[in-house]
């Protein structure tokens, strides 16, 4: 239907939410995802940016937790004496860092809606954990999920990761078997690297051409 203008108005940016647990290969087929032209917002990265110098987030979570910064960027060691074990204070710098990741999400998906953008995906490693789908403007998610042990073996391999620390940050996320459950479409790292790459671009196929219908 056209517009009062005359112009067909612009087909919908299909939102893909990417996640997966520590370990899954979330961050190898994102990448996959690049290479496949489709746009990528990084949720890690976007924290990054917010606490590097110039960063908006420097100012508020200095102001909020005076003496976590260093050359002008957020000291993570030092924030993390803030604020882990102290569910007070983390609340508060969630407060102020949230806002500002919700508002570089946006700004990303008013981009590429304008654009014309067929598909665009969001890469947020704890998606299920902050709200769902729904809370991120998800039309559909994909999770990136491998065999358990295959998930020990790579993040054990990482320096400085120990058992103890795994199972710490595994009690903090979804069980990759729920995630499994709720997922839209499940990408599959256990494979050859080759079929993981093969997969990928049949979805991103898929969801240009379908708009996400499965």
């Amino acid at each position: 239907m056209a517009t009062s203008e005359g112009a067909a108005p612009a087909p919908k940016t299909f939102v893909l939410g990417l996640t997966g647990s520590i370990g899954m290969g979330k961050s190898t087929v994102s990448n996959m995802l690049r290479e496949e032209g489709v746009p990528v917002w990084d949720a890690d990265a976007t924290v990054h940016k917010l606490y590097s110098a110039g960063g908006a987030a420097v100012p508020l979570v200095e102001a909020a937790f005076p003496g976590v910064t260093a050359a002008g960027a957020i000291d993570r060691a030092a924030l993390s004496k803030h604020v882990v074990g102290n569910e007070a204070a983390m609340k508060r710098l969630e407060g102020i860092v949230h806002p500002l990741v919700a508002a570089d999400r946006a700004a990303f998906l008013q981009q590429f809606r304008a654009s014309g953008q067929a598909l665009a995906v969001l890469d947020i490693p704890l998606l299920y954990e902050t709200g769902g789908p729904g809370k991120h403007g998800c039309d559909a998610v994909a999770v990136v999920s491998a065999a358990p042990e295959l998930q020990r073996a790579r993040v054990l391999a990482r320096p400085g990761m120990s058992r103890e620390k795994l199972e710490a940050i595994l009690s903090r996320q979804v069980p990759d078997e729920d995630k499994r459950k709720q997922a839209d479409y499940v990408i599959d790292t256990g494979v050859d690297v080759a079929d993981t790459r093969r997969h990928v671009g049949q979805l991103v196929l898929e969801l240009r051409r379908n708009g996400g219908a499965a």
